[in-house]
């Protein structure tokens, strides 16, 4: 019979190979996780110009309703409608046309630059309906709706 000890070696924390395993793990989530993110913050940053303009949509109605329900030259579409006073971080600039009732909401860089159109039309039924567009460059970050050239 052997009666010699067999040194065991214990480990001791973790190998080279295991960290390097781990740090590679951690860099393709990265990876995969920053743009989506990224992606996500400037969609968040462009709903705000689309909640302003639905703030001045109601506006907008308010004076077709005021005005027969007309849309058009000879009429202020824009009466009392709020614009923006000063540019935020997201928002640069909004505006009302008053012959027409379209309203464009300007983004700053930081929200892409993108430029949302409200143009409102009134059908058959006396009802307001609003079409939303934005250049075709910045669909991924718009509101579904105004996805449409």
């Amino acid at each position: 019979m052997n009666t010699q000890p067999v040194s065991k070696r214990l480990q001791a924390g973790f190998t080279l190979i295991e960290l390097m395993i781990v740090v590679a793990v951690i860099g393709i989530l990265a990876a995969v996780a920053l743009p989506s993110y990224q992606d996500y913050t400037m969609r968040g940053r462009v709903s705000e110009l689309a909640i302003l303009g639905s703030t001045m949509k109601v506006g907008v109605m308010e004076n077709i309703v005021h005005n027969g329900g007309v849309i058009g030259a000879g009429t202020d579409n824009c009466v009392g409608v709020a614009l923006i006073s000063s540019a935020t971080r997201n928002t640069k600039s909004s505006s009302c046309v008053p012959s027409s009732g379209i309203i464009i909401v300007t983004g700053t860089p930081a929200a892409g630059d993108v430029v949302l159109t409200l143009t409102p039309t009134v059908n058959t039924s006396g009802i307001t309906v609003w079409k939303c567009t934005a250049a075709a460059s910045h669909f991924k970050y718009v509101p579904a709706e105004c996805r449409q050239s």
